[in-house]
């Protein structure tokens, strides 16, 4: 078992499948305590078991959480911090996609809330233990959907239109993610907190699959198993953020393949960055280190 993560506790987000549950299980076996977040204790207590056995780590723990949900990302952390006063990595790598609109429990739009709102209100309720920790590193998760989406602030929740399978929603919340990531790195350049963000390619999960409407199911598996990659390969992009020290101090990066590369010309627009933080922090009613 490799050693160089000893003494470093790492957060993954939806670790109980896909690229989540390799990138838990490969900094299991580098020594990190990890700690897996999880919406099903079923599901999650398997992931555990074997993360455990594969890595011959104990110290993988789990705390169950609906990051749809604004109520239970905080008392998430509340647990987290009870148990824990130290953290070095987050990889906020949940995601999901919705044939359908649908709003959480906070009358957010499913795909606004999970795979932006959700890693926003998560990060910035952990930045003070994160700096404490220092040095600590941000890994955003993120897609090459962003390219396509656009914020489009008089209709943030998709209420007078909705994509559906044409990704309106879900490339609209991936710049969202992005735009943040890069306006909270330009909030901690002079922290030891990095936050970076990357595609991890267009990987064989489940993600693409669930979000088809009934009769397009078995298409989508189809083409995620023939022009997916495998999510050992996907995952090696967020291992590599999360763990080299090549990457130490590097902040507000974008990366491909371990590679960092240039995102979407509207990602860099540092007025829509700010913009987009504006309103994060009105929906989820909070401040935090701005």
């Amino acid at each position: 078992m490799q050693t160089h993560m000893n003494g470093k506790i790492c957060i993954v987000t939806g670790a109980n499948s896909g690229i989540g549950k390799v990138a838990a299980r490969e900094l299991a076996k580098m020594g990190a305590t990890v700690v897996l977040i999880c919406r099903s204790r079923d599901k999650g207590e398997a992931a555990q078991q074997e993360i455990k056995t594969a890595s011959g780590n104990n110290a993988v723990d789990l705390l169950l959480a609906d990051l749809s949900s604004q109520q239970s990302i905080r008392q998430l952390v509340e647990q987290f911090k009870k148990r824990y006063t130290q953290l070095h990595v987050v990889l906020n790598n949940a995601g999901a996609m919705f044939p359908s609109r649908r709003e959480s429990v906070d009358g957010i739009e499913m795909s606004l809330a999970v795979n932006h709102i959700a890693p926003f209100l998560f990060t910035n309720l952990l930045l003070d233990t994160l700096q404490a920790s220092g040095p600590a590193r941000i890994v955003n998760v993120n897609s090459g959907a962003h390219f396509s989406g656009k914020i489009n602030f008089d209709d943030l929740q998709s209420q007078k239109k909705y994509g559906g399978l044409d990704l309106q929603a879900y490339s609209q919340s991936k710049l969202a993610n992005l735009l943040v990531t890069y306006e909270l790195a330009r909030r901690l350049k002079d922290t030891s907190v990095t936050v970076n963000a990357l595609h991890p390619g267009f990987v064989a999960t489940n993600i693409s699959q669930n979000a088809a409407p009934g009769p397009l199911k078995p298409f989508m598996s189809v083409v995620g198993r023939f022009m997916g990659i495998n999510v050992e390969a996907g995952a090696k992009t967020s291992i590599y953020l999360a763990s080299s020290p090549e990457i130490e101090g590097v902040s507000g990066k974008y990366f491909v393949k371990c590679v960092p590369v240039t995102s979407s010309k509207l990602s860099y627009d540092e007025a829509l960055q700010k913009r987009t933080w504006e309103v994060s922090e009105e929906l989820t009613k909070t401040a935090i280190h701005s």
